[in-house]
């Protein structure tokens, strides 16, 4: 997913995207829905959440 939609996603949660990189901005947003704050933590085989927008991204 490119940042500008990733940033337009940050913008309707009322996520102030500021100088953010890609990785730290995401990890908000998963906060932000409840999730667990794993993107591109290098969990993502334990993660569990293989459903999630991010998946295709992370490692």
């Amino acid at each position: 997913m490119k940042v500008q939609d990733i940033k337009e996603i940050a913008q309707r949660m009322d996520i102030s995207c500021g100088k953010l990189k890609k990785g730290e901005l995401i990890r908000l947003i998963q906060s932000k829905e409840g999730n667990i704050a794993c993107f591109d933590s290098g969990q993502s085989s334990q993660c569990g959440q293989g459903g999630c927008l991010w998946a295709e991204d992370c490692s």
